[in-house]
Protein backbone atom coordinates (compact mmCIF):
# COMPACT_ATOMS: atom_id res chain seq x y z
CA UNK A 1 0.00 0.00 0.00
CA UNK A 2 1.12 3.58 -0.78
CA UNK A 3 3.71 2.33 -3.28
CA UNK A 4 2.11 4.29 -6.15
CA UNK A 5 1.98 7.65 -4.34
CA UNK A 6 3.41 10.47 -6.46
CA UNK A 7 2.34 13.51 -4.48
CA UNK A 8 2.63 13.64 -0.69
CA UNK A 9 2.00 17.38 -0.40
CA UNK A 10 -1.26 17.59 1.54
CA UNK A 11 -1.77 21.29 0.86
CA UNK A 12 -1.37 20.77 -2.87
CA UNK A 13 -3.68 17.76 -2.80
CA UNK A 14 -6.59 19.55 -1.15
CA UNK A 15 -6.18 22.94 -2.83
CA UNK A 16 -5.47 21.53 -6.29
CA UNK A 17 -8.39 19.13 -6.49
CA UNK A 18 -10.79 19.96 -9.30
CA UNK A 19 -13.89 18.30 -10.72
CA UNK A 20 -12.65 17.15 -14.12
CA UNK A 21 -15.17 16.52 -16.89
CA UNK A 22 -12.86 15.58 -19.78
CA UNK A 23 -10.02 13.06 -19.51
CA UNK A 24 -7.12 11.87 -21.65
CA UNK A 25 -8.54 8.71 -23.19
CA UNK A 26 -5.05 7.31 -23.71
CA UNK A 27 -4.33 7.22 -19.98
CA UNK A 28 -5.37 3.96 -18.35
CA UNK A 29 -4.94 2.93 -14.74
CA UNK A 30 -3.65 -0.57 -14.08
CA UNK A 31 -6.01 -2.78 -12.11
CA UNK A 32 -3.37 -3.20 -9.39
CA UNK A 33 -3.03 0.55 -8.89
CA UNK A 34 -6.78 1.18 -8.95
CA UNK A 35 -7.21 -1.57 -6.37
CA UNK A 36 -4.52 0.14 -4.26
CA UNK A 37 -6.40 3.46 -4.50
CA UNK A 38 -9.56 1.76 -3.28
CA UNK A 39 -7.66 0.06 -0.46
CA UNK A 40 -6.09 3.34 0.67
CA UNK A 41 -9.45 5.10 0.53
CA UNK A 42 -10.76 2.37 2.83
CA UNK A 43 -8.72 3.90 5.65
CA UNK A 44 -11.67 6.29 5.99
CA UNK A 45 -13.65 6.10 9.24
CA UNK A 46 -17.00 4.37 9.51
CA UNK A 47 -19.64 3.68 12.14
CA UNK A 48 -18.39 0.84 14.37
CA UNK A 49 -15.71 0.25 11.70
CA UNK A 50 -18.24 -1.70 9.65
CA UNK A 51 -16.94 -0.24 6.37
CA UNK A 52 -20.21 -0.36 4.39
CA UNK A 53 -18.72 1.08 1.19
CA UNK A 54 -18.67 -1.06 -1.95
CA UNK A 55 -17.38 -0.12 -5.41
CA UNK A 56 -18.37 -1.18 -8.91
CA UNK A 57 -15.37 -0.42 -11.13
CA UNK A 58 -16.69 0.24 -14.63
CA UNK A 59 -13.61 0.26 -16.87
CA UNK A 60 -14.26 -2.01 -19.85
CA UNK A 61 -15.91 -0.75 -23.07
CA UNK A 62 -18.78 -3.15 -22.41
CA UNK A 63 -19.27 -1.82 -18.90
CA UNK A 64 -19.16 1.81 -20.02
CA UNK A 65 -21.69 1.11 -22.75
CA UNK A 66 -24.04 -0.30 -20.10
CA UNK A 67 -23.50 2.71 -17.85
CA UNK A 68 -23.75 5.40 -20.53
CA UNK A 69 -27.57 5.57 -20.76
CA UNK A 70 -27.72 5.94 -16.98
CA UNK A 71 -25.45 9.01 -16.86
CA UNK A 72 -26.95 11.11 -19.62
CA UNK A 73 -25.66 14.40 -18.16
CA UNK A 74 -22.18 13.02 -17.54
CA UNK A 75 -21.38 11.10 -20.72
CA UNK A 76 -18.07 12.92 -21.32
CA UNK A 77 -16.72 11.58 -18.05
CA UNK A 78 -17.99 8.11 -18.85
CA UNK A 79 -16.52 8.09 -22.36
CA UNK A 80 -13.08 9.51 -21.58
CA UNK A 81 -12.18 8.50 -18.01
CA UNK A 82 -10.02 5.52 -17.14
CA UNK A 83 -12.90 4.22 -15.04
CA UNK A 84 -16.23 5.12 -13.50
CA UNK A 85 -16.44 4.12 -9.86
CA UNK A 86 -19.98 3.50 -8.65
CA UNK A 87 -19.91 3.99 -4.90
CA UNK A 88 -22.48 1.91 -3.06
CA UNK A 89 -23.60 1.56 0.52
CA UNK A 90 -24.09 -1.97 1.85
CA UNK A 91 -27.13 -2.18 4.13
CA UNK A 92 -25.98 -5.60 5.32
CA UNK A 93 -22.46 -4.61 6.33
CA UNK A 94 -22.89 -6.45 9.63
CA UNK A 95 -22.20 -9.65 7.70
CA UNK A 96 -18.53 -8.62 7.68
CA UNK A 97 -18.40 -7.55 11.32
CA UNK A 98 -16.87 -10.72 12.78
CA UNK A 99 -14.28 -10.90 10.01
CA UNK A 100 -13.21 -7.30 10.63
CA UNK A 101 -13.04 -7.65 14.41
CA UNK A 102 -11.41 -11.10 14.34
CA UNK A 103 -8.72 -9.74 12.03
CA UNK A 104 -8.15 -6.84 14.42
CA UNK A 105 -7.55 -9.36 17.22
CA UNK A 106 -5.24 -11.50 15.09
CA UNK A 107 -3.14 -8.44 14.21
CA UNK A 108 -2.90 -7.37 17.84
CA UNK A 109 -4.96 -4.22 17.31
CA UNK A 110 -7.80 -5.21 19.64
CA UNK A 111 -8.05 -7.38 22.79
CA UNK A 112 -10.36 -10.41 22.53
CA UNK A 113 -12.62 -9.21 25.35
CA UNK A 114 -13.14 -5.87 23.60
CA UNK A 115 -14.00 -7.69 20.37
CA UNK A 116 -16.48 -9.96 22.13
CA UNK A 117 -18.18 -7.07 23.89
CA UNK A 118 -18.42 -4.85 20.82
CA UNK A 119 -19.56 -7.58 18.44
CA UNK A 120 -22.26 -8.64 20.89
CA UNK A 121 -23.47 -5.06 21.32
CA UNK A 122 -23.51 -4.27 17.61
CA UNK A 123 -25.20 -7.52 16.57
CA UNK A 124 -27.87 -7.08 19.22
CA UNK A 125 -28.83 -3.76 17.68
CA UNK A 126 -27.80 -3.23 14.05
CA UNK A 127 -29.70 -6.08 12.29
CA UNK A 128 -32.95 -4.80 13.82
CA UNK A 129 -32.54 -1.20 12.69
CA UNK A 130 -35.12 0.14 10.20
CA UNK A 131 -33.95 -0.07 6.60
CA UNK A 132 -34.13 3.71 6.25
CA UNK A 133 -31.64 4.15 9.08
CA UNK A 134 -29.31 1.49 7.65
CA UNK A 135 -29.36 3.35 4.33
CA UNK A 136 -28.58 6.66 6.04
CA UNK A 137 -25.61 5.15 7.91
CA UNK A 138 -24.31 3.45 4.77
CA UNK A 139 -24.57 6.66 2.73
CA UNK A 140 -22.76 8.77 5.31
CA UNK A 141 -19.92 6.28 5.66
CA UNK A 142 -19.64 5.64 1.91
CA UNK A 143 -19.48 9.41 1.34
CA UNK A 144 -16.51 9.64 3.71
CA UNK A 145 -14.87 6.86 1.71
CA UNK A 146 -15.62 8.63 -1.59
CA UNK A 147 -14.07 11.91 -0.41
CA UNK A 148 -10.99 10.08 0.77
CA UNK A 149 -10.78 8.27 -2.56
CA UNK A 150 -10.73 11.58 -4.43
CA UNK A 151 -7.82 12.79 -2.32
CA UNK A 152 -5.98 9.48 -2.65
CA UNK A 153 -6.44 9.66 -6.42
CA UNK A 154 -4.80 13.10 -6.39
CA UNK A 155 -1.87 11.66 -4.46
CA UNK A 156 -1.53 9.03 -7.18
CA UNK A 157 -1.49 11.73 -9.85
CA UNK A 158 -5.06 11.31 -11.11
CA UNK A 159 -8.15 13.49 -11.30
CA UNK A 160 -11.74 12.79 -10.36
CA UNK A 161 -15.28 14.11 -10.58
CA UNK A 162 -18.06 13.22 -8.11
CA UNK A 163 -21.46 12.83 -9.75
CA UNK A 164 -24.94 12.59 -8.34
CA UNK A 165 -26.77 12.86 -11.65
CA UNK A 166 -27.52 9.29 -12.72
CA UNK A 167 -30.36 6.79 -12.78
CA UNK A 168 -30.26 5.70 -9.16
CA UNK A 169 -33.13 3.28 -9.50
CA UNK A 170 -31.38 1.32 -12.26
CA UNK A 171 -27.64 1.44 -11.73
CA UNK A 172 -27.30 -1.36 -9.15
CA UNK A 173 -29.41 -3.93 -10.98
CA UNK A 174 -27.80 -3.00 -14.31
CA UNK A 175 -24.56 -4.41 -12.94
CA UNK A 176 -26.21 -7.53 -11.55
CA UNK A 177 -26.18 -6.66 -7.86
CA UNK A 178 -29.01 -6.80 -5.32
CA UNK A 179 -30.67 -3.37 -5.29
CA UNK A 180 -32.41 -4.20 -2.03
CA UNK A 181 -29.07 -4.64 -0.31
CA UNK A 182 -26.87 -2.09 -2.10
CA UNK A 183 -27.81 1.58 -2.38
CA UNK A 184 -26.12 3.98 -4.84
CA UNK A 185 -24.34 6.90 -3.21
CA UNK A 186 -22.45 8.61 -6.04
CA UNK A 187 -20.30 7.93 -9.08
CA UNK A 188 -16.69 9.05 -9.32
CA UNK A 189 -14.93 9.33 -12.65
CA UNK A 190 -11.16 8.87 -12.45
CA UNK A 191 -8.38 9.44 -14.95
CA UNK A 192 -5.91 12.07 -16.13
CA UNK A 193 -7.37 15.46 -17.00
CA UNK A 194 -7.34 16.50 -20.65
CA UNK A 195 -8.93 19.80 -19.72
CA UNK A 196 -8.28 21.27 -16.30
CA UNK A 197 -11.29 21.54 -14.06
CA UNK A 198 -12.57 25.00 -13.18
CA UNK A 199 -11.41 26.56 -9.95
CA UNK A 200 -14.38 27.38 -7.74
CA UNK A 201 -15.02 29.50 -4.67
CA UNK A 202 -16.20 28.54 -1.20
CA UNK A 203 -18.25 30.44 1.34
CA UNK A 204 -16.15 32.01 4.10
CA UNK A 205 -15.83 29.85 7.19
CA UNK A 206 -17.59 32.42 9.36
CA UNK A 207 -20.69 32.21 7.16
CA UNK A 208 -21.10 28.45 7.64
CA UNK A 209 -20.26 28.31 11.34
CA UNK A 210 -22.55 28.75 14.34
CA UNK A 211 -20.79 29.59 17.59
CA UNK A 212 -22.70 29.00 20.78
Amino acid sequence: MLEYIKNNDFTNIITGRRSVKLYDENVKIAKEELQAIIQEASLAPSSANMQPWRVIVVHSPEGKNKLRPLVQFNTRQNDTSAAMLIILGDTQSELYLEKIYNTAVELGKMPKDVRDKQVTQIMSMFPQLPRELKIEIAKIDASLFAMQLMLVARAHGYDTNPMGGFERDKVVSTFDLDDERYVPVMILSIGKAKEAGHESVRLPGEEITFWR
